[in-house]
């Protein structure tokens, strides 16, 4: 057995099984990436999709996903590459479904984009961070290249993780899914502390962004949204200057699908309603898919 140490589930996993994220293993009792270099999407994206608003506005970057998550949204809009038991599919020896490439190839097909607007590479699609040895090692040679990293994660994990990542780290947008401790844990399947302190690192040092689907029934009072923003205008900087004023929120509209399709869309006019109400603690609020 090896002890996973990437999230706050901390997963003993058998050698040859997978954990709960389906793409973290054991090979002779070390914990490795089972999924390190197999890609399921790649694609050429507006900065702006990511969402990112105020990181290079108007450029593209190149957009890749593997397979696994460590959550388990029942809305999830990728369910197929990140929710057991879809990802099975992917977790086998059939390369059907998934390109392998390496940290060179694909910075390589970074660098052939540049003509095209492209500022470098973004992992995203799947929660990245169940395979953040190949982002790593990525963005390290996307660096030495002279372009940028992009980092689309729902913040589950240890600040070890984080660490070695970071300094290659450009600019990040986190879910910050909801701000109750029930809705992490018996909605997501999350935690929220864990989310709050990757947060608090990840400021520190990199370009920051945070996106709140907004989920009727679920996390849409606004009261929490006052909670939630008041939280993030409270954040500092690594010389402790409060700086979280300055930090983007995207507010987003639900659609029904996967799993939960027992509610309607989030009305426009409370998504809007809601990113009024942050922006009484925050000076950038956005709103999206309305």
């Amino acid at each position: 057995m090896a002890r996973c140490e990437v999230c706050f589930r901390h997963c003993e996993i058998e050698d040859g099984k997978l954990g709960f994220c389906m793409a973290r293993t054991a090979v002779k009792g070390q914990v490795k990436a089972a999924n390190y270099g197999r890609l399921t999407g790649i694609a050429l994206d507006p900065i702006e999709k990511k969402p990112l608003a105020r990181f290079m506005p108007g450029s593209k970057v190149l957009s890749v996903g593997s397979y696994g998550c460590n959550l388990r949204c029942p809305f999830c809009q990728n369910s197929e590459i990140s929710w057991a038991p879809d990802v099975k599919a992917f977790t086998g020896t059939s390369e059907e479904n998934v390109r392998f490439v390496t940290p060179a190839e694909l910075v390589s097909i970074a660098e052939r984009y540049v003509n095209a607007g492209n500022i470098g590479v973004a992992f995203t699609y799947n929660e990245p961070l169940v395979g953040y040895e190949y982002i790593r090692d990525t963005s390290k040679l996307v660096h030495e290249k002279g372009m940028k990293n992009v980092l689309v994660s729902n913040g589950t994990a240890e600040l070890s993780v984080l660490e070695e990542i970071l300094p290659f780290i450009d600019a990040m947008n986190i879910d910050l899914k909801g701000f109750t401790e029930h809705y992490y844990k018996d909605v997501l399947g999350g935690d929220l502390r864990m989310v709050k302190s990757f947060i608090e690192r990840a400021v520190k040092d990199c370009h920051v962004e945070l996106t709140t689907l907004i989920v009727p029934g679920e996390n849409d009072g606004e009261d929490e949204m006052r909670e939630l923003t008041s939280w993030v205008a409270s954040l500092k900087d690594k010389k402790g200057n409060t700086i979280g004023t300055e930090i983007p929120l995207h507010v987003s509209r639900f659609f029904p699908r996967f799993n939960m399709l027992d509610r309607p869309a989030t009305e426009v006019s409370k998504v809007y309603r809601l990113a009024e109400i942050a922006r009484e603690n925050l000076r950038f609020v956005y709103t999206g898919n309305c």
